[in-house]
């Protein structure tokens, strides 16, 4: 007795195709993010923060295990050794700092008639215009003038500092527990993925962050540094200014260097209004801006490409764009984080099969 038996040689029914989100949903979830993001500041940056003074200490702590100095002494002598610099550097710059916060008002208001004479012209234009405007416009030039009220809290102070210095020992604590505690989290945090791909893929991502974004804050914090100690030194050495004083704009000219173009811009603004304070000269007065953007155009244009060359290269157009959200949401902690988280996000995507495109539009 026999069976036949009839093969279906038919091809499976296509998989529907995926729902696409509309572009409605898609703005609307960029909206709930920064908003998340600006209202859960206070419990985000201590981490940010955390995770980056880990990856600029992480180079120097696998350098001391080479040593065979333990990864846990080595996150102390790291951690204590920059706690120690910044104080040591804050117990310096807090007199002239001090000092320019005090005589910056009076300054200014010495200064302000040689702007009003420089000014001049375009003042006497501006009113010629609205006396103008206001003669064929029939207005009897009344002028409505608002008065601001402020209301001083004076138990404000009392209430900010302990928050601050939560958040100041939040940051210390969590960069140790990341120095120390983050290579056991990503291994544990790897072992939770159900394929063997997803696990390769995810220790690719994570080992690229781990090495070349600690390598790239280092490179650019060291970079940094010399920037500051070099513009303190020509502030010192050309323009006789004292060596406190010329340490306090070497420290803002490093601290600014985190943040490109914005900060080097606000930094020539600040030394334009030094020059202007301190010299009575013209050409002496843009002797400080002067100096500032000679130093930097040197380092942006051929220091940092040589040393870091083209791999951690970003687009002008989104690293702008990138420091002005960060900056909004974050302040001068997210004009710090922008180009590090960045960075990371391009990493990311080069490394995701389908995405690379995305990591070139970065670049």
């Amino acid at each position: 007795m026999s069976y036949a038996f009839e093969t279906d040689n038919s091809e499976p029914p296509p998989t529907p195709p995926r729902p696409r989100s509309s572009n409605a949903a898609i703005v609307l979830a960029v909206l709930a993010v920064a908003y998340t993001l600006y209202m859960a500041q206070d419990l985000l940056l201590p981490v940010l923060l955390a995770a980056f003074f880990a990856l600029v200490g992480n180079p120097i702590i696998r350098l001391l295990r080479k040593l065979w100095i333990p990864r846990f002494i080595g996150a102390i002598l790291v951690l204590g050794l920059g706690m120690f610099a910044t104080y040591t550097l804050a117990r310096e710059l807090v007199t002239p700092g001090a000092e320019w916060i005090r005589e910056v008002p009076k300054e200014m208001r010495s200064l302000a008639p040689k702007l009003r004479s420089l000014t001049k012209p375009v003042t006497e234009a501006n009113r010629a215009a609205e006396n103008i405007a206001r003669a064929a416009g029939g207005e009897t030039g009344t002028k409505v003038q608002v008065v601001k009220t402020e209301v001083n809290d004076p138990y404000r102070v009392l209430t900010s500092t302990p928050r601050r210095v939560a958040s100041f020992l939040a940051v210390v604590l969590l960069t140790f527990f990341f120095m120390v505690y983050g290579g056991d989290l990503q291994r544990n945090a790897i072992a939770l993925l159900p394929s063997r791909q997803q696990k390769k893929l995810t220790v690719e991502i994570l080992h690229a962050i781990e090495i070349e974004i600690s390598r790239y804050v280092l490179t650019i914090s060291i970079i940094n540094v010399i920037v500051g100690l070099v513009f303190a030194g020509l502030l010192y050495a050309l323009l006789d200014v004292p060596a406190d004083e010329a340490l306090l704009w070497g420290t803002m000219a490093g601290l600014l260097n985190f943040a490109p173009y914005v900060g080097p811009l606000i930094g020539i603004c600040v030394m334009l209004v030094m020059g202007f304070v301190s010299y009575g000269e013209t050409l002496q007065s843009l002797g400080p801006a002067a100096l500032y953007l000679g130093l930097h155009t040197l380092e942006g244009q051929i220091v940092t490409p040589i040393v870091l060359g083209r791999r951690m290269a970003l687009s002008p157009l989104v690293l702008i764009l990138s420091l002005m959200v960060f900056g909004w949401l974050w302040g001068i902690i997210g004009l710090l984080l922008a180009v590090p988280l960045l960075v990371c996000v391009k990493l990311v995507l080069a490394k995701i099969d389908g995405l690379d495109g995305w990591a070139k539009l970065l670049e």
